[in-house]
């Protein structure tokens, strides 16, 4: 062998070693990064998780979502941010969570207007309600209060309808705005009553209720959260729950069902959902935060001082059962003629 073909014949040997070489670093390479995403999702929550709440900080939404968080860092062992996106009666922070990864790192705090009743009333929401979310769970339930101003002389709702039914065009009632739970309770009202009323919008509870206070509408529904210090201080007097059974917040007033509407069943809701394909474990994970979160002695008294019901409904238990509120609130809206453009 000449030297020209021994130096020929070396470099073939060592480039088929350097390419086996290759071969190898690129497997190793790949067998680090397959772990390493199996160890990474894990090891879920591994940084904190924001949870978004699509009404001004303060609100009964904003209040509920905040004693969830500080019970699910414990459980997830992450910090749970709250984080305020008001607009739309929800619209806003829905649409962003729907837009975010799916990865359980951005969540909504889902309630009755935005899942149930804004899709109807919305001609553009920027989300849909079933297929932008994953269910995670349902947590708490709560009726809405119908009062009236102190110096108002009727006692009862009995006497609210019969003095609408003698007065045509004289009974203006306020909500937080169109389309809230307040709004539609009204209007269930007016048609279970057949009375007319007139509805009068504002731009959150805080101003629906203080228009009630100083007479300048009739009669307000809003939640019962939101409602009971002023209804025990004596600013406003509370006349029913619209829920079939009494709240033990507002003890004294009896349902709207027992006060001459029978078969009146309103309850505002409030849960949370993560953007659609996020992972069944990471799913799993929070649902389990949350049953957990719920059991806690702290919450659940916190929750009824509230006058809010813990309602542990998991994955497609709370799926199925906004399924059932959108249509139920698609036909009220539908009746009433709701919409906001």
């Amino acid at each position: 062998m000449n030297v020209r073909n021994a130096s020929h014949s070396r470099r073939r040997v060592c480039s088929r070693l350097f390419s086996r070489l290759c071969q190898h670093s690129v497997l190793a390479l790949l067998a680090v990064s397959v772990c390493g995403t199996a160890v990474a999702q894990a090891k879920y929550p591994s940084r904190p998780v924001n949870l978004v709440v699509g009404f001004a900080a303060g609100g009964s939404t904003d209040k509920l979502a905040r004693l969830l968080a500080h019970e699910m860092q414990d459980a997830l062992g992450q910090q749970v941010v709250i984080d305020n996106k008001p607009g739309a009666a929800g619209n806003i922070a829905a649409q962003y969570v729907a837009q975010s990864a799916p990865d359980g790192y951005t969540l909504f705090m889902a309630t009755l207007s935005s899942q149930a009743v804004n899709p109807w009333i919305y001609s553009k929401p920027g989300f849909d309600p079933a297929r932008s979310f994953e269910p995670v769970a349902l947590v708490a339930r709560y009726p809405l209060v119908m009062a009236l101003a102190p110096s108002t002389p009727q006692k009862s709702p009995a006497d609210v309808i019969a003095y609408a039914r003698a007065n045509p065009g004289k009974v203006f009632f306020s909500s937080a705005g169109a389309g809230s739970p307040g709004h539609l309770s009204g209007e269930l009202v007016k048609s279970m009553g057949n009375v007319s009323m007139t509805h009068v919008a504002y731009k959150g509870g805080g101003p629906a209720m203080l228009a009630a206070m100083s007479g300048e509408v009739t009669m307000t529904i809003e939640t019962i959260p939101a409602m009971i210090p002023h209804v025990k201080s004596g600013k406003l007097k509370g006349l029913a729950v619209t829920s079939t059974e009494r709240s033990s917040a507002l003890p004294d007033l009896p349902t709207l069902a027992e006060a001459g509407l029978p078969g009146f069943d309103v309850t505002s809701w409030a849960g949370i959902v993560a953007p659609a394909k996020t992972p069944p474990a990471v799913l799993a994970t929070l649902q389990a935060a949350l049953a957990k979160s719920l059991e806690s002695p702290k919450i659940r008294a916190a929750m009824a001082a509230d006058g809010a019901q813990p309602s542990f409904l998991p994955g497609k238990q709370f799926g199925d059962f906004m399924a059932t509120e959108l249509k139920r609130w698609g036909e009220v809206v539908k009746t009433a003629s709701v919409k906001v453009e």
